[in-house]
């Protein structure tokens, strides 16, 4: 049977879907303000040290090595044939002399080739900014699809986006997974899958919307959902698929990206069927 055909009634769980959300929502919130986030070398500068050995080592031994002496986890990557680059959160000397004799003492043929102490890429000013940026953008949408389509259409559309990024952001603090700057990318991908997918939807919405007072808010969202729901399910999993795939196979370089994509396209999906429509449903009905 084709998803077109289908009549499934989402609406009639619109309710406890969005009591789920908002209880995820609110959990979030609480793991932020009590737990924070482990953020990475990028956010609050470190030492980088780079090291050549006649016989690389595999990553993984390394990292072992360098767990036993730095407080959180390094960043360790292979660089050239030979080398390998090695980033710690701690920016002391103490610290990168203890990473450099832990080496020395494992690997005879270890040798330490550059070392510097950097500073964090993301700066305050970096992030005041980049709140600025996302919150002209917020506003940007909500004057574009009220215009395009109804203001309450924008509202519901904007908290979807809200809602899968304090989500994901939750994941990360409840993991204690730690953050890089590829988050930052997998953050504004969330954002614009999870647009693009409620926006599809409301649409169906809006072009249906001449039949509300013959069937009903309801009835007239299930139907849009559902006409929809072929499109929604060949999207995710087109997208899902390879991004289960990164989180497997990507290593620790791409973790934070491809575990902040997985949650973002399981809530932006959720959002997308439940939260948008489920509160435009009540919307309607209050009016």
């Amino acid at each position: 049977m084709s998803a077109f055909n289908l009549n499934i009634n989402f609406m009639k769980i619109r309710r406890p879907a969005l009591l789920i959300s908002t209880v995820l929502v609110v959990a979030s919130l609480v793991m932020l303000f009590t737990r924070g986030l482990n953020l990475g070398i990028d956010f609050t500068g470190g030492n980088v040290i780079q090291v050549e050995f006649e016989n690389r080592p595999d990553v993984s031994s390394v990292r072992q090595i360098i767990s036993g002496v730095v407080a959180r986890e390094a960043m360790i990557q292979n660089f050239g044939d030979k080398g390998i680059i090695i980033r710690t959160n701690e920016d002391t000397e103490e610290s990168r002399e203890r990473v450099i004799q832990a080496l020395t003492k494992n690997y005879s043929d270890a040798k330490v080739t550059g070392f510097e102490k950097v500073g964090p890429v993301v700066g305050g000013e970096l992030r005041r900014q980049a709140y600025i940026g996302v919150t002209i953008a917020l506003i940007a949408i909500l004057i574009y699809i009220t215009f395009r389509f109804q203001f309450r259409f924008a509202v519901v559309s904007v908290m979807p986006l809200i809602h899968d990024v304090i989500i994901a952001l939750g994941f990360f603090s409840i993991t204690q997974m730690e953050i890089s700057s590829s988050f930052i990318a997998a953050i504004l991908t969330i954002v614009g899958y999870s647009l693009n997918n409620t926006i599809i939807i409301l649409d169906r919405v809006r072009e249906n919307w001449a039949t509300l007072q013959r069937d009903g808010i309801i009835n007239l969202v299930n139907r849009s959902l559902n006409q929809t729901l072929s499109r929604t399910i060949n999207t995710t999993l087109t997208t899902l698929f390879p991004v289960i795939a990164l989180c497997v196979w990507g290593g620790p370089v791409l973790m934070a990206f491809s575990y902040a994509m997985l949650v973002g396209i399981i809530a932006g999906t959720w959002s997308s069927i439940f939260v948008a429509t489920g509160l435009l449903t009540e919307w309607q009905l209050k009016k």
